[in-house]
């Protein structure tokens, strides 16, 4: 008979039959697929291991299954001795079956058999929570007994089953049984890798209720090692240093379960432990860079449990040392060639006029090229606005806007994604594709949000590899590409090459392709092979995979490479640093793009005062009209008192957005400081009043000067 554990002790010591949920038996899970998920201490390490590359010692079998003694009680049977219990109060026959049942790996894998005749678990139903304490603590001394138990042999399917039994006992959500549960994370975590393999594939097929009970009580008996609620709730935190790395390994179990999950399980946000944005995560980076090779555990280690507040601060952190060092370094080289320091030297000064902004920015870059990791200061010229930061995210948003423009023609815009994706014209020269990566890269290094809109599967590419290679060949930004990725861009071909993957007809005859694929170039249709001899080969039935495969490859990274390499160069002359491999796509886009959603509600909530105070009429009519604007007004608004329409990725709070009053005469429009994301409102009497005048000057702001 086989084991199974699907349902086990959500709220009881046992298997529970669940229905409805993606389960089956471990009879059909007894070995995992053939590409086995990455599991890794050290985010450095790429290398995906699949069953191909374990030594032959790992991927032998397992030894034959031990001799499982019979259960001594049915279901039947263990409910009428609970029922007795209940009614005499001796608990002594089931406190001896729970005491026997988890006192060894060998008893709990007996008590949770399948019965081959009656397809039945010997269920236990009882809930712990109604049984006498000291029976809950029977339970718990069993597992103590079986985890102290010494082995001997290696390891059988058996014993990783009970492992997976013993981990969803729901009383180690008690801080009281954390001792005991330290210690069982502490032998899942010392498995050996092939061991880790078998428990993800068996991970994944819990139910997406069970999956995140068991995430959250890991992330929780995280923050409670952390941050205690009582200083002598737990043992000394010097003497069980190693609670919270083996709880993180475990943890990253159930993390590597969800990413082979398709779709994931639970979105990879819930993996993230608030409690470490009040940790000294730079020490945690520290550490990591200086022994990320080492068995020094780093939270960076496992990036997953980072948040993406966390990791921008990294990242902020770790561009203000590097401007700081680039500064010293020039200050230094004037100093000892005893020339006059000129401040302008600490900053990367970018000059350029409004009808030429192109043009200019791509000479200023070009020719400062050596400057990219000095702080930007941005001057239009003709105009007497100083930058203390307005002016800068105001030559981002105009770059951006031009530059993508359909005219342009450097982007094509997909109407069916409503996104942006790279033409494949060949040309002589990509440095503006090289310009286009540079300023992405200078956005996240300045911490200013822009309004791109490439889809997921760029920012992939953005991170492979995640650091430029040394070698100057090296092929940068050759992301595996599947149907999934083109139907972010092009979804009606990829609807199409899907339909060609499911035709149950002649596919020779009937579609008559081969191949090779046409693109059309200024306006000129050019042919291109996929494999040598493409032309000349048939699409069938039986190499249509390959044809699509090939396609897609194509599409998504040959026909583009060179746009996308000097794109991905770009991007890294700015962004070079070990930080970057802590992300994942969706949070490079999301540090390069900030969040779209406009939560006005959360603005009125975090804004400050000067002159004014909540309760006064112009200040109460005005969040009146915002709120009731369209969210095309309140972009405007945010662009008007910001400099950007893109909210940060700590959300509207970290804008600290301010409304000061001036005493003008009302027929004044309002009036911002960009630099300071601060609007100031004449004391306007009337929302009609207030309405009229605000939507005039978010209408019409864009240039700077003095009055």
């Amino acid at each position: 008979p086989q084991c199974t554990w699907t349902g086990l002790l959500a709220t009881v010591v046992t298997v529970e039959t669940e229905t409805g949920d993606n389960r089956s038996s471990l009879s059909s899970l007894s070995a995992p697929g053939r590409e086995l998920p990455p599991i890794c201490s050290d985010v450095r390490q790429k290398q995906r291991i699949s069953i191909d590359t374990l030594p032959p010692e790992v991927k032998a079998p397992f030894p034959s299954d031990p001799v499982i003694p019979l259960r001594t009680k049915t279901t039947k049977e263990f409910q009428e001795d609970v029922e007795r219990a209940v009614q005499s109060g001796d608990w002594r026959e089931v406190r001896e079956f729970y005491l026997t049942t988890f006192d060894s790996f060998i008893e709990i894998n007996a008590a949770f058999k399948v019965d081959p005749q009656t397809q039945e678990t010997c269920s236990v139903r009882t809930f712990l929570s109604a049984v006498p304490q000291d029976i809950q603590k029977s339970v718990l001394k069993g597992i103590i007994n079986s985890l102290l138990r010494e082995w001997k042999g290696p390891r059988t399917k058996d014993d990783l089953r009970a492992y997976l039994i013993l981990v969803q006992n729901p009383q180690y959500s008690s801080t009281s049984t954390y001792v005991i549960y330290a210690h069982l994370l502490r032998q899942i975590a010392a498995l050996s890798e092939a061991d880790h393999h078998f428990l993800v594939h068996w991970l994944k097929k819990l139910s997406a209720r069970r999956f995140r009970q068991l995430v959250e009580r890991l992330l929780q008996f995280i923050s409670t090692r952390l941050f205690p609620a009582e200083p002598d709730e737990l043992p000394p935190l010097a003497k069980c240093s190693w609670w919270i790395p083996s709880a993180t390994k475990v943890l990253s179990l159930f993390n590597a379960a969800n990413s082979v999950s398709s779709p994931p399980i639970m979105p990879f946000t819930d993996f993230y432990n608030i409690t470490l944005e009040h940790i000294d995560f730079m020490e945690e980076y520290r550490t990591w860079q200086n022994y990320g090779h080492s068995n020094r555990f780093s939270f960076c280690q496992f990036p997953f449990i980072l948040s993406t507040v966390v990791k921008k601060a990294i990242i902020q952190k770790d561009s203000e040392q590097q401007m700081i060092s680039q500064a010293r370094q020039s200050l230094v080289s004037k100093v000892s060639r005893r020339q006059r320091v000129d401040m302008n030297l600490l900053f990367l000064n970018i000059k350029v006029r409004r009808a030429q902004l192109l043009s200019d920015s791509l000479d200023e870059l070009t020719r400062k090229r050596c400057d990219l990791k000095k702080k930007l200061r941005v001057t239009f010229v003709g105009e007497a606005g100083l930058d203390m930061g307005g002016l800068t995210k105001e030559w981002f948003l105009l770059l951006v806007r031009q530059i993508f423009h359909t005219d342009y023609g450097m982007f094509t815009y997909m109407k069916d994604s409503r996104c942006h994706w790279f033409s494949s014209w060949k040309c002589d020269n990509y440095s503006e594709f090289q310009l286009v990566g540079t300023l992405m890269g200078l956005a996240v290094y300045n911490s200013i949000a822009l309004d791109i809109h490439f889809p997921l599967y760029c920012y992939r590419k953005l991170l492979t590899p995640p650091t430029v290679s040394c070698d100057q060949n090296a092929l940068v930004g050759m992301a595996t590409a599947t149907l999934e990725d083109l139907q972010q861009i092009m979804p009606e071909l990829a609807h199409g090459l899907g339909e060609l993957l499911s035709y149950e007809g002649n596919v020779e005859e009937d579609f008559y392709l081969t191949f090779q694929v046409f693109q059309e170039e200024v306006g000129l249709v050019k042919s291109y092979n996929l494999k040598p001899g493409g032309d000349k080969i048939l699409v069938t039935k039986q190499n249509r995979k390959e044809y699509v495969q090939l396609y897609v490859d194509f599409l998504l990274n040959k026909s583009i490479y060179k746009q996308f390499a000097a794109f991905y160069h770009g991007f890294h002359s700015v962004c070079a640093s070990d930080a970057l491999m802590l992300l994942r796509p969706e949070e490079v886009e999301m540090l390069v793009c900030g969040s779209p959603e406009l939560d006005m509600s959360a603005l009125q909530k975090a804004a400050q005062y000067e002159g004014y105070s909540k309760a006064d009429t112009t200040v109460r009519c005005f969040w009146d009209v915002v709120l009731a604007f369209p969210a095309e007004l309140q972009k405007k608004l945010l662009h008007f008192a910001t400099g950007s329409d893109r909210v940060p990725v700590g959300g509207m709070a970290d804008l600290n957005f301010k409304i000061s009053k001036i005493d003008v005469p009302t027929d004044w429009l309002p009036i911002s400081h960009t630099c300071f994301n601060q609007i100031c409102l004449p004391p306007y009497r009337t929302r009609k009043e207030l309405k009229h005048k605000l939507t005039i000057a978010i209408s019409n702001a864009e240039g700077f000067g003095l009055e």
